[in-house]
């Protein structure tokens, strides 16, 4: 059977990310919420008859492209975003041979779950 990842973590490889993971999961949530209340003041500007542009946008779009940016990290990684707010990440893993996922949330203090890559259920000790 092919593998579905390139790469796959050890334990010990995903928990010397875990500080790189919260500062960028804490800088993602930050993003998002800025668009999210940009876009609630922009549709209220717009539903007002105001015209939005200039340094406004330019603020929108950088923010945009670096929240692109961050989410690429991951990507790049092959280190899945399961639930941005929550910090709930995937990184593929092999167990007794076969593909799975050692699972984090931000809140964690090591990796200590697992799944396998079609199910949700998620089990203690890798």
């Amino acid at each position: 059977m092919p593998r579905r990842f390139r790469k796959h973590y050890t334990r010990d490889e995903a928990r010397e990310l875990i500080p790189q993971l919260r500062e960028w999961l804490q800088r993602l949530n930050e993003l998002r919420e800025w668009i999210k209340l940009y876009d609630t003041q922009s549709e209220n500007m717009l539903n007002a008859g105001d015209d939005l542009g200039g340094n406004r946008v330019n603020e929108w779009i950088a923010k945009t492209a670096e929240f692109k940016r961050l989410m690429n990290e991951f990507t790049s990684r092959e280190i899945q975003v399961k639930d941005l707010e929550r910090g709930l990440l995937d990184f593929p893993t092999l167990i007794s041979g076969k593909e799975a996922f050692l699972c984090w949330e931000k809140h964690e203090e090591d990796v200590t779950n697992w799944q396998n890559l079609d199910a949700d259920n998620r089990s203690d000790n890798p």
